[in-house]
């Protein structure tokens, strides 16, 4: 799935010439400033639990093409391609500014985002897009289950709290096997399902200084869903990606199951010719490995609660 096409705002003056003055730009720089306020600073009625009041993270470099801007429980990266930016998670409530704000503290244009990659339709993950849509004229992409989770036509319990994602909101509805190239960069994308029906996984490179590795971005990995036969696709998905023994980078949509944020101290203290803490192909064969065996056990539990009812 190769995109090429660019939104265009124009005005035709009709004279002696047609005259074409695109206007986008100038939109962005006006506009951008105007919204960012707004968002940092808007009410929100709806309430999030313990998690109304979310920590902001400093932004931080991970590897030479990839940032983290997200906050202390869910992430949020930027990945940069030669032919624009790729944001990856959209968060929730008002942190979607934090996301505008650590881009432009990154020495990064955030009109420069050209994509918008949900994991899965939990508000958490992509309640935000919306708003970082019209902020950059940057295009979202989910999966087809998933979508419908953000619509609000699939109910869910972890679904949107204050912004309903619409049809208009859609850009793009990814498939399994689908890809996505920006300049060099080639992400692909594989629908893991089990955390929701459409999480969506994907894989791309990342560099650092003249080596290049594979990183993987698993979509979804929480057990809080029911049912014997979600739990079998989480199962599968599981045995599925521990046949790919090329990953060399694990990079979680959660700082906690890939320990972003401790790999990213040790990082700060990293010496010339020391390993890159974050390449750590065992751990995450270790951590599929260990998501599987729990998913094991949930479905016993499903089984049990199925023959007891």
């Amino acid at each position: 799935m190769e995109i090429h096409c660019r939104y265009r705002i124009s005005i035709l003056i009709y004279a002696k010439n047609t005259l074409r003055v695109n206007l986008l730009p100038y939109m962005k720089k006006i506009l951008l400033p105007i919204i960012s306020f707004f968002v940092a600073f808007s009410t929100v009625s709806a309430q999030y639990g313990q998690y109304d009041n979310a920590k902001t993270v400093p932004p931080f470099k991970i590897f030479d093409n990839l940032y983290y801007v997200g906050i202390d429980w869910v992430s949020a990266y930027i990945l940069q391609t030669d032919d624009g930016l790729v944001l990856i998670d959209a968060l929730y409530r008002n942190y979607p500014a934090h996301i505008l704000q650590s881009v432009k503290d990154l020495g990064f244009d955030p009109g420069q985002i050209k994509y918008i990659l949900c994991t899965h339709g939990h508000y958490d993950h992509c309640e935000g897009a919306d708003t970082l849509k019209k902020v950059t004229g940057a295009r979202i992409g989910m999966t087809e289950t998933d979508w419908q989770i953000a619509e609000w036509k699939i109910k869910n319990d972890y679904a949107n709290v204050n912004t309903r994602l619409t049809r208009d909101s859609r850009d793009l509805v990814i498939r399994d096997g689908d890809s996505l190239r920006l300049g060099g960069t080639t992400i692909k994308f594989y629908i893991t399902p089990g955390h929701t029906l459409g999480v969506l996984s994907m894989s791309f490179p990342v560099k650092d200084g003249s080596d290049t590795y594979k990183a993987f971005m698993l979509g979804g990995v929480g057990l809080n869903f029911e049912g014997v036969q979600q739990t079998e696709a989480y199962l599968q998905s599981m045995d599925r990606l521990i046949k790919m023994k090329d990953i060399q980078v694990s990079i979680t949509n959660h700082p906690d199951p890939g320990k972003i944020l401790q790999r990213a101290r040790l990082l700060q203290t990293r010496k010339p010719g020391e390993a890159h803490p974050f390449v750590a192909p065992e751990d995450f064969q270790n951590w599929l490995k260990e998501l599987r065996a729990n998913a094991e056990k949930k479905l016993a539990q499903e089984k049990a609660k199925d023959t007891n009812q």
